[in-house]
């Protein structure tokens, strides 16, 4: 059932022009500045975006001297993402899986309990604050280690009405989409 879910939105995301993720994205980023939770946190953890997924390039440029920014890095080894502080965007290259991470000399460990809210990304998500990611569980580990506000960013269309959950599964505190703000506080 998750594949099946995973594979059909992210067919309907990468159909998604360069045009129509960013006007999306912009919607979406907009929605999340006017938070509460984002703009009184002074640390936050924010995906990398590639491929179709919400844009976050502008945002992390926009805060990265203003905030304490935090970017994941993936160890594939051991499966598991650790948090780094970048203090321009001019210290990422590519990463695990091509995605953008800070270079080695660049790479200054932060600890989960320092950051106030992680911005997360996902393929599909319910009204509940579910999520189903790529399948590899990284995120998944993040999450369950982490005690930060839970932000996820996701076009509207990623949105159902529910999806498969499991135990083990993190709940999203809020969904931004480009069309409405979800909090899934119950």
């Amino acid at each position: 059932m998750k594949t099946n879910i995973r594979k059909e939105l992210l067919e309907k995301r990468n159909k998604l022009s360069t045009y129509e993720i960013l006007k999306k994205s912009n919607k979406i980023l907009e929605k999340l500045k006017g938070l509460e939770e984002f703009s009184k946190a002074s640390v936050f953890a924010c995906y990398i975006s590639f491929g179709s997924e919400v844009y976050t390039h502008g945002l992390i440029k926009e805060y990265v001297e203003r905030k304490k920014v935090v970017v994941p890095v993936v160890n594939k080894e051991s499966k598991e993402i650790f948090l780094a502080h970048i203090k321009s965007w001019k210290e990422l290259d590519s990463g695990a899986y091509g995605i953008l991470e800070p270079r080695k000399e660049f790479l200054r460990p932060v600890g989960y309990n320092e950051v106030e809210v992680i911005i997360v990304p996902g393929i599909a998500f319910d009204e509940n604050g579910n999520r189903i990611g790529y399948g590899e569980g990284y995120f998944d580990k993040l999450l369950s280690n982490i005690n930060a506000f839970k932000i996820a960013l996701a076009y509207d269309f990623q949105v159902l009405k529910k999806i498969p959950n499991e135990k083990h599964d993190i709940k999203m505190d809020i969904i931004v989409t480009e069309r409405r703000i979800i909090s899934c506080l119950s």
